[in-house]
């Protein structure tokens, strides 16, 4: 019997759940893409936008998802045959590197594997032992979606300013922004790549480039820009047309101006940083509660202080990730996020693991309605496990 009659929850970490608000914001004839509302409404993105970063940077919008973005980054501060130092802590970061290879830069990766963060002293070590400043960037996650794991982001820049280093921080919170808290100048972030799908309750389709002056300052002398990527046009236009080199992406920007109505005037950024971390605390002891006494699920990342507030993986054996999924999927109506694996040395095989995303637009019936749903799954499947996750969630989130 499937009891998948209701209506469907999406718990992968991304796209996340897109409130019924934004989608009707979407639901509307074309504007006039030159002049009137829209050129009004696209102008106040921006602001908003740096609110979310807390940044005075430069914005720049793609019609991309995250790996345009990656793009735009490597284009438009780099040139041919330029090294970059990539941390590694799971798969995003180490495929930002990748990416930018096609390009011509040379990626050297130090991998930390899929449990743990970017130790700070060894990146420190890394960029003294580069006495020629070789590397022109080093690129990380604050959320690597696959491996769950949350980087130190102002430790990793503590790190690069005492070894003297003149790399450029380039960090990836395409997972991470509205989610965690993120201060791009306080930081010391030169340049941050984010996505409109995840914590800004968007449907894919556009990403964004924060670029301080310290990232300017570097396209001056990047070779590798091309037509479409090149920020130039579209922190300085003539016209929303060069905004996004060549037509708006009309509804997209009536669905993100709506989200950020939602997030920046309604909630308050901080106030949705510490929502998604009670939510991510009340998920963590539903988990631990189900490893408890032998239990056959485990938490990828052993301490919360390294842990995403956007999304949480799962360990299992014996394939019990994918049966996990599928019962929730088929019988429940609730899809959960697949495991990640085989990017890096030691990662989880694929069917053994499974992902919550809990990022964005949720609340406690929908959090609560997610454990419930594996709770029930590890019963349906006789999978061993410990008792109390429910309530062991429940307590946390009965703190707020």
């Amino acid at each position: 019997m499937s009891l998948n009659y209701g209506r469907h929850l999406m718990a992968i970490p991304g796209p996340s759940v897109i409130p019924d608000r934004v989608l009707n914001a979407m639901h509307q004839p074309s504007p006039n893409i030159y002049e009137g509302a829209l050129v009004d409404l696209t102008h106040s993105l921006y602001p908003d936008l740096q609110t979310v970063a807390r940044t005075k940077a430069e914005v720049a919008i793609y019609i991309a998802n995250g790996h345009g973005a990656w793009e735009a980054a490597i284009t438009n501060t780099l040139s041919r045959g330029d090294k970059v130092l990539v941390l590694g802590t799971g798969r995003f970061a180490i495929g930002w590197g990748e990416w930018g290879r096609t390009t011509g830069i040379e990626p050297t990766v130090i991998n930390f594997g899929m449990s743990d963060p970017a130790d700070p002293a060894k990146l420190e070590a890394a960029l003294q032992a580069d006495t020629a400043h070789e590397y022109k960037a080093v690129f990380v996650t604050q959320t690597d979606t696959a491996s769950s794991v949350k980087n130190d982001i102002p430790a990793l820049r503590k790190a690069i300013d005492a070894s003297g280093h003149p790399a450029l921080f380039m960090v990836d919170c395409i997972a991470s922004l509205g989610c965690e808290r993120f201060e791009m100048d306080e930081w010391g972030v030169d340049l941050m790549v984010s996505g409109c799908q995840k914590g800004l309750m968007t449907p894919p389709g556009l990403s964004f480039i924060f670029a301080n002056e310290r990232a300017l300052e570097a396209r001056k002398s990047a070779d590798l820009a091309t037509s479409y990527w090149d920020w130039v046009p579209r922190f300085n236009p003539e016209g929303i047309y060069q905004n996004f080199a060549g037509t708006s992406p009309t509804h997209h920007l009536f669905g993100l101006r709506e989200a950020l109505n939602m997030l920046v005037y309604e909630e308050g950024v901080e106030a949705a940083w510490a929502r998604q971390k009670l939510f991510a605390r009340a998920i963590w002891a539903a988990i631990e509660a189900w490893g408890a006494n032998g239990g056959d699920l485990k938490l990828n990342v052993s301490d919360p202080a390294n842990r995403s507030r956007a999304v949480t993986c799962i360990l299992t054996s014996n394939g019990n990730g994918t049966r996990i999924r599928n019962w929730c999927e088929e019988v429940a109506g609730l899809t959960l996020g697949i495991g990640l694996g085989a990017a890096v040395k030691g990662s989880p095989e694929w069917h053994n693991n499974f992902r919550i995303g809990h990022m964005g637009h949720l609340n406690v019936p929908m959090v609560m309605g997610i454990l419930g749903t594996i709770d029930s799954a590890l019963k349906a499947l006789d999978i061993s496990h410990g008792d109390g996750a429910l309530n062991a969630a429940s307590q946390i989130i009965s703190e707020v």
